[in-house]
């Protein structure tokens, strides 16, 4: 059978890919060998998301007195909260399906693997069937990376140790709760679970939780984490994971953490094995597809996009980089920009950001000015977190004053970072920011304050 696209994963970038190519009038093929939505949306984004708010109203409740809002015999019901979860996955993932539906997109459940080229165009083998593709879109996403810690398998084997997937089903909460890494899914996890009253212990191999981001904003998050409850061990090298404990070397000593549950998330790796990526002659770099600014790869007529090519991992991106992906397929002229992505952790409080970082702008020799300003000069922001140390950091080039990056630790944050990306995107100047007009009270009005106090 001969199709116009072949999309290779039913996440959001493969899903979103063929929705595009479909609506265009293409005759559209999407293998998905588990369910639609992918990860994020069964796994990742949207199940924890349904988690987080609901620790939250738990947490807001508790903390209520402060606010004039009191309540007895105040419980958090963990299996109401995974059957929320799934209601919510059902509804998007069926969403999805119709959508597809909608736009005469055919779907195939089943594995596809990268089977050659044909007269016609780039074959799949799926289900015990072959398609054939003249464009081919692969968008396979990640998984969890499992490094070779002593014990690490046999303890995933026997559900002691949980990845992203598992946790989110588990049924009852567990004592003590152990969490392996301190980037995104680490965190976003270990936070409901301490809202939840699991004594949850982070432990992270580097110095600080959060990977990448701005190291003054990632100490002020984590002492509002360890409010919540979460410990954290930073420097800690796990070693082996045994029945009931996980054992890590901290500043030269070899240590025990007493654990019920672990909790594997160090870190995602492009889902590239077995699907025939060799054979078609596809390169690959660090494990993951190399792609230009048009999402193509080197081989003409097969494109890539989502977490397959690693350059960023989040849904939003995958989304983008479908659309561009679609775009090059229709001769449509369009490329990929990766200098204004935000990304967010979804804690408590929410770190947004988007662009340059301060220490990553000097460290490839910027000259820039920083201005940073407490989230006390929204009014709105008083309102909803009295006594909170929120912060928003915006990094401007000295010479043209553009804004290069902003950072922002606040809740809600993520709903409106998207404005800073915005600006980032235009390259507009600290003087054109300030004349925007936000509305009044929001915390979104800590942009145009902290714009206001940039002096060229």
């Amino acid at each position: 059978m001969a199709y116009d696209v072949i999309v290779l994963g039913g996440g959001p970038g493969g899903y979103l890919a063929a929705e595009r190519a479909g609506a265009a009038g293409l005759r559209v093929l999407c293998i998905e060998d588990r369910h639609l939505g992918g990860t994020c949306l069964n796994e990742g984004c949207i199940p924890t998301k349904a988690l987080l708010h609901s620790g939250r109203l738990f947490a807001q409740a508790k903390a209520g007195a402060a606010c004039g809002v009191t309540a007895e015999k105040l419980t958090l019901d963990h299996r109401a909260v995974l059957e929320r979860k799934d209601r919510i996955v059902r509804t998007l993932v069926d969403g999805v399906a119709a959508t597809l539906r909608s736009c005469h997109v055919e779907v195939v459940n089943a594995r596809g693997v990268l089977a050659g080229r044909t007269a016609e165009g780039h074959a799949v083998e799926a289900g015990g069937e072959t398609y054939v593709g003249k464009s081919l879109i692969l968008a396979t996403g990640s998984s969890c990376a499992v490094p070779p810690i002593q014990g690490l398998q046999e303890g995933l084997a026997s559900g002691f140790v949980m990845t992203n997937r598992e946790i989110l089903d588990m049924p009852q909460l567990p004592k003590r709760l152990a969490v392996l890494g301190g980037g995104v899914i680490g965190l976003e996890m270990a936070t409901y679970f301490a809202m939840a009253g699991v004594e949850t212990t982070v432990l992270e191999m580097l110095d600080h939780i959060g990977g990448a981001g701005d190291r003054e904003l990632l100490s002020i998050l984590q002492k509002n984490c360890e409010a919540l409850g979460l410990k954290f061990l930073l420097g800690a090298k796990v070693t082996a994971v045994q029945d009931g404990c996980v054992v890590y070397e901290q500043a030269g000593q070899i240590c025990q953490l007493p654990a019920d549950r672990v909790l594997l998330s160090i870190g995602r790796r492009p889902n590239t094995e077995g699907i025939g990526l060799e054979q078609a002659g596809i390169c690959t770099e660090r494990g993951a597809v190399v792609t230009d600014d048009r999402m193509r790869t080197n081989i003409p007529g097969i494109y890539a996009i989502g977490d397959i090519n690693g350059k960023a991992m989040l849904a939003h991106t995958a989304y983008r980089e479908a659309e561009v992906a679609v775009h090059a397929i229709l001769g449509v002229q369009d490329r990929m920009r990766y200098d204004a992505i935000p990304s967010v952790l979804f804690t408590a409080p929410e770190l947004s950001s988007v662009g340059m970082s301060e220490e990553a702008a000097r460290s490839e020799g910027r000259a820039v000015k920083t201005v940073k300003i407490p989230m006390g000069y929204s009014g709105r922001y008083i309102v909803e977190n009295e006594r909170r140390d929120g912060v928003c950091k915006l990094v401007f080039d000295q010479a043209t004053g553009a804004l290069l990056g902003a950072q922002v630790l606040s809740d809600s944050s993520s709903e409106f970072i998207a404005a800073a990306a915005i600006c980032i995107e235009m390259e507009l100047p600290a003087k054109d920011m300030q004349q925007i007009v936000f509305p009044h009270p929001t915390v979104s009005e800590i942009l145009r304050e902290a714009a206001c106090k940039y002096k060229g």
